[in-house]
């Protein structure tokens, strides 16, 4: 798989983000995805799929959880684009046994219970958005979080078997606000009111003058520790 790696780095390097994921496309026909949850990162690379016609399947999870304005902004896209963004939901036996006996808010109350919600509501629906795929186009980006500094642009997932591309990691948030202003990309306006992450509702906080990135998502915890699951690497 290292080899495979390198020989595909060493293809991508250099090139733009539209023109690696085309490469990419070509080399995994029909066996590609991408990510979205309608952040400012999601929404540039969702533009460039659908706006130049990239053979990438597009898809989402829906947590149940979300925000009013996220489903503004994923209606919106929706319009704008008339293409399809693929929805996976939890499955209903384990989230109703979860909120039967725990009930809705159990994520607050420990470390646990929080992973157990994420690994429901978001863990489960992405084994079945990635099944069969070779190559995961996600929009992490390397300034997110600490956790992501020590990454790379292209990586070999582990945990779902397969290669994950992130065309915007070098990219810093003002690159994405410019693109977004240039081409009139839609973005969820929580953005504004300084939520720079944007997960589920009762999750996401705004972030503060000085505070880290991350600082709004599972705020209630140690603040080394900003991930859901989806993107571990161990």
């Amino acid at each position: 798989m290292k080899a495979l790696l390198e020989e595909i780095a060493a293809e991508l390097e250099r090139k733009d983000p539209v023109s690696a994921i085309s490469l990419l496309a070509d080399r995994f026909p029909g066996k590609i995805t991408f990510s979205t949850s309608f952040g400012w990162e999601d929404q540039v690379i969702t533009d460039f799929i659908f706006k130049n016609q990239l053979p990438v399947s597009v898809f989402s999870l829906e947590t149940g959880r979300l925000f009013p304005e996220t489903y503004y902004v994923w209606n919106r896209t929706l319009e704008r684009y008339n293409q399809p963004i693929h929805t996976y939901y939890p499955d209903a036996a384990e989230l109703e046994k979860m909120v039967s006996t725990k009930g809705p808010s159990s994520f607050y109350t420990s470390v646990e219970n929080r992973k157990e919600c994420c690994a429901i509501r978001k863990m489960g629906p992405l084994k079945r958005a990635l099944a069969g795929q070779q190559c995961w186009i996600t929009g992490i980006r390397a300034e997110q979080s600490v956790n992501r500094t020590d990454m790379s642009n292209l990586e070999w997932d582990e945990q779902n078997q397969l290669i994950k591309f992130h065309p915007v990691f070098n990219w810093t948030l003002e690159d994405l606000k410019a693109y977004i202003r240039e081409n009139n990309i839609i973005y969820n306006p929580l953005h504004d009111k300084g939520f720079p992450s944007i997960g589920c509702a009762p999750c996401t906080r705004a972030v503060q003058e000085g505070e880290d990135f991350r600082a709004g998502r599972w705020w209630w915890e140690d603040q080394s520790k900003k991930e859901c699951g989806l993107h571990a690497t161990k």
